[in-house]
């Protein structure tokens, strides 16, 4: 018979995005069980993946009552399948997880930290969202950083003790390269994309919120644009008006100028990052971020804020630049040199996809992860 592997996200969404392909490979060794909180989405992982899944009601935003409520279901759950291995990733369903895997005394309990949320906060709530983290750590019996930045970070704020290392080079799944790539149908949609303009195109891909730097960003891009009409900005994601809104006058203008072109959430993002010339990442915190990889992966370079995970993938100028976090004058100097150096631009995308390739293969982290596992 083969071991129970439980894979623990808050959100199915997580599941379905950051674990794709992932699961069904492990599921050839091992029997995995997908949980999470049930959207909708769980089902057509199950399908795609070829395993079963349990939804469990969970929360990313701290409440008390429904945590506990959340914690009770896990900890009923790891009572009844009786799973060799819990792997959380995620902050919240990390937390719950390996609580409750530490209650009912499963074997192997691996939290996989992709993000620390208390980097980015101050006051009370950091001091609960580090005790969260350290609590984690010590009911975890494998910790696992997604890059070094968060393994240093663990270390310098006494989160832990633990031995910690990453797998391979960093990232949850590596980075599949046949499905990114500019495939002919990709490029057809890409030309649609552009409309017939040549304006130089930069790229956001992701959550349109504080703490992803779209505040510094629409500012840098507004002082752009007003001295350079030929250029234009992709913004590709959606907003979260409750958890971290951006200021007011930032959703203003993306609302109002006629260089940005805001598409919203988009199932595919290939055709837009090969209708771009240039991604950017301006976020104030990550764990290790899939759109560098993938915008890597279809030929771009990137500008992005010095911070965990940004900072491992981009190397300096080979395919990209790195500036400081928060700083909107910086990222319109670093935006306003790649417009006025379209060769070196040519250059890092030419040099994008080979580093990737190099660094961070999907089937490779698969079999790292694999042999983890064996090791137990």
């Amino acid at each position: 018979m083969k071991k129970k592997l439980i894979r623990l996200t808050t959100i199915d969404n997580s599941l379905n995005i950051l674990l794709k392909g992932q699961l069904k490979y492990l599921n050839k060794t091992f029997e995995v069980i997908g949980v999470a909180n049930d959207s909708g989405v769980l089902s057509s992982v199950a399908k795609r993946e070829g395993i079963r899944t349990i939804g469990v009601p969970m929360q990313r935003k701290i409440s008390i009552i429904h945590d506990l409520r959340s914690l009770w279901a896990l900890y009923r759950l790891f009572r009844k399948e009786h799973p060799f291995i819990v792997h959380a990733n995620t902050p919240k369903a990390s937390f719950l997880g390996m609580v409750a895997a530490w209650f009912t005394r499963v074997p192997h309990r691996i939290y996989l930290v992709t993000g620390l949320r208390f980097e980015t906060v101050h006051g009370p709530f950091r001091l609960l969202l580090k005790t969260m983290e350290r609590i984690t750590c010590f009911c975890a019996t494998k910790v696992i950083p997604e890059g070094d930045g968060v393994k240093e970070a663990l270390y310098r704020e006494h989160i832990t003790k633990k031995p910690l290392e990453k797998i391979l080079n960093g990232n949850i799944n590596g980075i599949d390269v046949d499905y990114f790539s500019r495939s002919k149908d990709i490029i057809n949609q890409a030309s649609d994309i552009r409309n017939g303009s040549n304006a130089f195109t930069f790229i956001f891909i992701g959550r349109m919120v504080r703490d992803k730097g779209i505040n510094e960003l629409i500012g840098a891009f507004h002082k752009l644009s007003s001295e350079d009409p030929l250029i234009r900005l992709l913004l590709v994601g959606t907003f979260e008006d409750k958890l971290d809104p951006v200021l007011p006058e930032t959703k203003r203008l993306i609302e109002t100028s006629e260089n940005i072109v805001f598409v919203g959430y988009q199932n595919d993002v290939r055709p837009y990052l090969a209708a771009s010339d240039v991604l950017i990442l301006p976020s104030y915190r990550e764990g290790f971020p899939n759109v560098v990889l993938q915008a890597g992966a279809m030929g771009l370079p990137c500008i992005v804020t010095d911070i965990n995970g940004s900072n491992e993938i981009i190397i300096p100028n080979r395919n990209g630049i790195i500036i400081p976090k928060q700083n909107t004058e910086a990222l319109y100097l670093a935006m306003k040199h790649y417009r006025q150096h379209p060769e070196l631009v040519k250059e890092m995308a030419q040099e994008a996809r080979p580093l990737i390739i190099s660094r961070f293969l999907q089937q490779d982290v698969w079999n790292a992860i694999l042999n983890m596992y064996k090791a137990l």
